[in-house]
């Protein structure tokens, strides 16, 4: 994609390579939480004659990520992602206790979703191969393109699946390591908490996703295990929770944050609950549809900011 500056004639901005993969690492490591929205914890991290490039941990699953850059194009992302999850499933104890000492935590076995754990894989360019490679709906290993300009700016691209049905358990039969792994990690998708609910319901979210997806370009899903995210710009602004005969709605706003004239939500930020944010309510049908847009409206803006 050509990029340009606005002037009166526009001015093509041509892009520049790293020097090195240590220059793409730097200044990944540096602005995780910006990009990724993930807590740094570690940089080459070795175990077993194994070397992470990053080790980060992701608060909102409670759940490590492994990072790792490429400039070489001869890898198997497949073949390289599982070895790394196999690497930390078999060894929990070592990734706790890196993250204590290098946090300053007491984070314990249990408070680790392992079944989120996942595989980032950097670089400035994938080939055909390793993008097709990921065409699974279940795969836990995402690959991102980072490029950098000559007017100093820097992009990071998630490859998207491309109406990807197949499931990875359907190769599991012939990698032990590809079974053993998908065992323990989990990627959940929309149509499972769909399949939770009943017709008017699934069509109640449908509905609800077309309107909210309306609200602007650059709106994405972030399925997790108890709910269904609505992100914009890497930021979540509203979780749906599938209840079976309701939909229950979480808007990640702090609390007083919230202005409901109608006061049908309600403040949650002093109980335990799924989803992020301090206001939840739920709906069975489309009678408040649009006041309840308004409301979520107040929380994408927010989450823009």
């Amino acid at each position: 994609m050509a990029l340009y500056k606005l002037r009166e004639r526009l001015e093509h901005i041509k892009e520049s390579s790293f020097k090195l993969e240590r220059e793409i690492q730097k200044s990944t490591e540096r602005n995780l939480d910006i990009i990724f929205k993930l807590d740094f914890v570690k940089s080459e991290f070795s175990l077993n004659n194994f070397r992470i490039d990053t080790l980060a941990f992701d608060n909102e699953n409670n759940s490590f990520v492994i990072i790792e850059y490429k400039r070489d194009k001869n890898f198997s992302v497949i073949d390289q992602g599982y070895a790394y999850l196999s690497l930390m499933l078999n060894n929990k104890a070592d990734f706790i206790l890196e993250y204590n000492e290098q946090k300053e935590r007491a984070l314990k076995r249990n408070d680790i979703d392992w079944s989120q754990s996942k595989v980032v894989f950097i670089s400035p360019s994938f080939t055909a191969y390793q993008r097709e490679a990921i065409n699974f709906r279940d795969l836990p290993i995402e690959l991102w393109e980072v490029k950098k300009y000559t007017n100093e700016t820097v992009s990071y691209d998630q490859i998207i699946k491309s109406g990807a049905q197949e499931s990875i358990n359907t190769i599991s039969n012939s990698d032990k390591t590809v079974e053993k792994v998908s065992k323990e990690v989990k990627v959940f998708t929309e149509q499972e908490h769909l399949s939770k609910s009943e017709f008017e319901i699934r069509e109640l979210y449908e509905l609800f996703k077309e309107r909210v997806f309306n609200l602007a370009e650059n709106i994405t899903l972030n399925p997790r295990k108890h709910f269904i995210g609505f992100k914009i710009d890497g930021n979540t602004f509203c979780d749906i929770i599938f209840l079976g005969k309701s939909l229950k709605i979480v808007f990640n706003l702090k609390s007083g944050e919230l202005e409901d004239t109608k006061k049908i939500s309600r403040d949650i930020s002093n109980v335990g609950h799924w989803g992020n944010g301090a206001y939840e309510l739920k709906i069975t049908d489309s009678e408040d549809l649009e006041y309840i847009l308004s409301l979520i409206k107040q929380s994408l803006k927010k989450n823009q900011e």
